[in-house]
């Protein structure tokens, strides 16, 4: 069974984005960006809802292209419109389903990216089975929570802690 990973970067008051889905307080650089790209390149699928997706197209993604060339990309939406020809598959409905067929192929682990409201529905499905935090030295205040709407009580047992000399720390974390 593959494992869903929730590798996400958050602000000390819970926050993966500020209101409107800003993320530029959460530093860009420093020594903790490249363990987070040699995360990726461990991944070989990803799955993620319309928001996620879409906020690729500020950085240059274009509607139906892949996020991450190197993965199958699964993106969760009732409403998503993308070419017909879209290298990447919207999982429209059966959600559960569909998650449950994607964790029991073979291969590398599944990176869930981005967050909010998909990662809740995720969450609450009892899906994630390890966390990857980035916490950043920051507070946002408000904005795109790391879970919402998961009413479901979750106990974490720490695997690692790696603080970073930017203040950046790393909390890795199993159900």
């Amino acid at each position: 069974m593959r494992k869903i990973i929730y590798d996400v970067a958050v602000s000390l008051d819970g926050f993966i984005a500020a209101p409107g889905g800003d993320a530029s307080a959460f530093p860009g650089e420093g020594d903790h960006i490249a363990p987070y790209f040699d995360r990726l390149a461990g991944y070989g699928t990803v799955i993620m809802g319309r928001h996620t997706y879409e906020y690729g197209y500020g950085f240059g993604l274009e509607p139906g292209a892949r996020a991450y060339p190197h993965m199958d990309h699964h993106i969760f939406s009732t409403s998503i419109n993308l070419p017909d020809n879209a290298d990447i598959t919207i999982v429209r409905s059966d959600w559960l389903s569909y998650l449950s067929k994607l964790r029991s192929a073979t291969g590398m682990p599944i990176y869930l990216c981005g967050g909010g409201q998909f990662a809740g529905w995720v969450l609450q499905q009892g899906l994630i089975d390890e966390l990857i935090i980035k916490a950043a030295p920051i507070t946002l205040g408000a904005g795109i929570p790391l879970f919402s709407d998961a009413l479901l009580t979750t106990h974490w047992q720490t695997k690692a802690v790696t603080p970073y000399s930017n203040g950046v720390t790393l909390l890795e974390l199993t159900r």
